[in-house]
């Protein structure tokens, strides 16, 4: 049976010394701080994925506490039980992106992306998901376009074709995203104004509500 981790307390982790060589300060479920001999504290989380052991840095105390390191913990516990490796996520959250023209959709929505999900607005399994959502039913027809190009019909037609296909609540969510993506666009100076490509008034201009499906699944949304 394994050995029960007392969990540390913010007197522990506050009152931690350097040593001569660093040590470990263990928390449980794989979260400890790390102290170096310059009285660096450093949260770390050792994880397994696959048959592979690894160690993903969550950031140094006092930026971030006890409560928010065990938190980070949580979030990548939840990934790993999703089957997502969280250490490569990060390294593909900071990677992405530049490799792809500035200018294209795919380009401008991973800067997005990163942006919102390194400020820490989003937890890494709602980043993950929604990056996922794009990847899956927004790249494929759209991310090599130029955003500027693209129309509203163009991208509601995308957006159909996923609620056809039942899956609406996926629809609805990607709509939310593509246009807090070109809001990010404007913003960024890679479109003039704001096309408001999925405004609710364009939904219904556009013939967005033509399918039974589609009409079923978006009327009780209004987004502006």
């Amino acid at each position: 049976m394994p050995k029960r981790i007392a969990p540390l307390s913010e007197i522990q982790v506050r009152t931690a010394k350097p040593q001569e060589k660093e040590y470990k300060l263990m928390d449980g479920f794989g979260l400890f701080l790390l102290v170096t001999p310059t009285n660096g504290k450093l949260w770390r989380f050792d994880y397994r994925f696959g048959v592979k052991r690894k160690t993903m840095a969550f950031g140094a105390y006092t930026n971030l506490s006890l409560a928010e390191a065990r938190q980070r913990r949580e979030e990548a516990r939840k990934l790993l039980a999703n089957g997502i490796d969280p250490g490569e996520m990060k390294k593909n959250l900071k990677s992405t992106g530049k490799e792809i023209a500035a200018n294209t959709f795919e380009g401008i929505a991973r800067q997005w992306h990163l942006k919102f999900s390194s400020a820490g607005k989003w937890t890494p399994l709602h980043a993950a998901d929604i990056l996922h959502r794009l990847q899956k039913d927004i790249f494929p027809p759209l991310g090599s376009r130029p955003i500027s190009e693209i129309k509203p019909k163009e991208l509601l037609t995308v957006l159909e074709r996923v609620a056809s296909r039942g899956a609406l609540d996926s629809a609805h969510r990607l709509r939310h995203h593509c246009g807090m993506i070109f809001k990010y666009a404007v913003v960024c100076g890679h479109v003039d104004r704001n096309t408001r490509v999925l405004s609710s008034k364009r939904w219904a201009a556009h013939g967005a509500y033509e399918s039974s499906a589609v009409k079923a699944g978006f009327t009780s949304y209004r987004v502006s």
